[in-house]
């Protein structure tokens, strides 16, 4: 969805250190854009990208089956999964 062929009729506001003011200039710069087109695009494209696994979930008949056999699987215990999430990690 390009944000070029959208009417734009809405405002958002954010906040930023001069520091990512600076960077989102440079960067919209050396796309040719200005920071509205920059962020809209980049906002548009993460969003998509966010919500991309959870507005479509689409399989055929075979694969959807064996989703179904695996959700429908009892829980077992995973001992080594348990051993890894409850140890501190590499950043604390």
């Amino acid at each position: 969805m390009s944000t070029l062929s959208l009417s734009k009729t809405e405002r958002i506001d954010v906040r930023a250190s001069a520091a990512v003011k600076q960077l989102l200039q440079e960067a919209a710069q050396s796309c040719h854009k200005n920071v509205s087109e920059f962020l809209l695009d980049a906002g548009v494209t993460a969003a998509n990208q966010a919500l991309a696994d959870r507005r479509n979930f689409i399989l055929e008949e075979t694969q959807w089956d064996a989703f179904q056999r695996a959700l429908d699987r009892p829980v077992r215990a995973k001992p080594r999964l348990t051993k890894l999430l409850s140890e501190p990690g590499l950043l604390g």
